[in-house]
């Protein structure tokens, strides 16, 4: 390995760091503002910062600050390696599933090949599979170790819970496999640029409703989500195996949820939505079209940009006086803000259309329109985590348990069934 390769691949592995980490605290904010708008509230508002409040985005730097300097207490007689381990080994395992999934096609600049993932391995699903079975250790090693009966039993919950998913998640993504006949992902999401008769997106929720909709289920059960937070339920069990948790222990069994909501998203989008792809618009066509693309791209967003400054400035005008703070002033910074970006995004419009690129810009923007298109899908799965836990009410442990066995196991086995026979048939 030269050390071409080496930073390549250091610098695939921060920018997987750096998305799942980067999406925690706007998922918090999500949370926060979602749910407030679900329960027709304002949500956080308080915190502020010379008097800029900016939608209440300062209340999770507050929140980290707290969770940095908060007084870190071991609990009496815990088991201090397990206690430690726990978390340690929830937030490494949330972390290390998302080495396989890719966010962009190949780059191709020259001779030189770069896989936009940072675990370029054909058994990219086996690996998901296998690393994210870890994460049930560490529940309860965490709930083990705390010496608390709530913990114990959020520990012993969470064992019966994974077993109880994990098997039909398993199952449901056989049928995907199936499909399209390989185990590596980028290859997965190649295929499903395809168009099925010629003008449906090929896409693993087209092909397998049935392992997308079961995936989707195991999804909220494998992330500890409503309505399966059974292994923390507050009502029951205090906070589950987190009981004993405080400062930056608690902050990272904290971030490992959102961190596997990002992860398990990915996943999801992944297999059943495209991934990368952006339908009717392939990885050649993307780079052939390159230069009216970007000016399409660039003369939208500075639209989008000037419609927004429109609004912040109205915004200003309308409530200027209300507040005799500098919060009379956000609209218009902000409105300022985003005449500046799209300006920017008209000047490089201009700079395309009259200055001849050079031969990497083609594929690096469709690289970056690509993980664009990811994390817009990503972003959209994450709000569907938000919107359930904010409607529907957690199940009694009974019925999660009877969901998984009596009805997603034998329909995921149905499903491998049903999707073996249609491909014999049409072979």
């Amino acid at each position: 390995m030269n050390i071409l390769d080496f930073f390549i691949i250091l610098a695939k592995a921060l920018f997987g760091v750096a998305f799942c980490l980067g999406l925690v605290p706007i998922l918090v904010w999500l949370e926060r503002k979602g749910s407030a708008l679900i329960q027709d509230r304002i949500g956080p508002n308080r915190a502020s910062v010379l008097s800029f409040r900016l939608a209440g985005m300062f209340h999770i730097i507050a929140d980290v600050i707290k969770l940095f300097f908060k007084e870190d207490i071991d609990p009496k007689n815990v088991n201090k390696l397990y206690f430690y381990l726990g978390p340690l080994l929830i937030g490494t395992v949330a972390l290390m599933t998302f080495a396989t999934i890719p966010f962009a096609d190949t780059l191709k600049i020259g001779e030189k090949i770069i896989n936009m993932q940072i675990l370029n391995i054909d058994a990219g699903i086996l690996w998901f599979l296998a690393i994210s079975s870890f994460s049930v250790y560490g529940i309860i090693f965490a709930g083990w170790g705390s010496n608390n009966k709530f913990s114990l039993l959020g520990g012993l919950r969470s064992s019966a819970q994974m077993l109880s998913y994990e098997i039909p998640m398993g199952l449901s993504i056989i049928g995907v496999l199936m499909v399209f006949g390989t185990v590596h992902l980028n290859d997965i999401v190649v295929q499903q640029g395809n168009l099925l008769w010629g003008f449906i997106p090929m896409w693993g929720i087209v092909v397998q409703p049935i392992s997308g909709l079961i995936l989707i289920v195991c999804a909220f059960a494998e992330t500890n989500r409503t309505p399966f937070d059974l292994v923390e339920g507050e009502s029951e069990l205090v906070g589950g195996f987190h009981t004993e948790y405080g400062s930056m222990k608690f902050g990272m069994l904290f971030m490992s949820e959102y961190i596997s909501m990002v992860v398990i998203a990915s996943i999801v989008v992944t297999l059943f939505f495209g991934g990368w792809q952006i339908p009717y618009l392939p990885t050649d066509k993307i780079i052939e079209h390159s230069s009216i693309l970007i000016q399409a791209f660039s003369g939208i967003s500075a639209f989008i940009c000037f419609i927004f400054a429109y609004i912040l400035y109205k915004y200003h005008i309308n409530f200027m006086g209300k507040w005799k703070d500098m919060r009379d002033y956000e609209g218009l910074i902000f409105s300022i803000l985003a005449i500046l970006t799209g300006l920017f995004f008209i000047a490089t419009l201009l700079i395309v259309h009259f200055v001849t690129m050079p031969l990497w810009i083609a594929p690096t923007f469709a690289v970056l329109i690509q993980i664009g298109s990811f994390a817009i899908k990503v972003g959209l799965f994450c709000w569907l985590f938000v919107w359930v836990r904010w409607t529907l009410p957690r199940f009694r442990y009974d019925q999660l348990l009877s969901l998984g066995w009596k009805s997603l196991l034998p329909l995921s086995l149905l499903n491998i069934f049903v999707t073996g026979l249609v491909i014999l048939l049409l072979k």
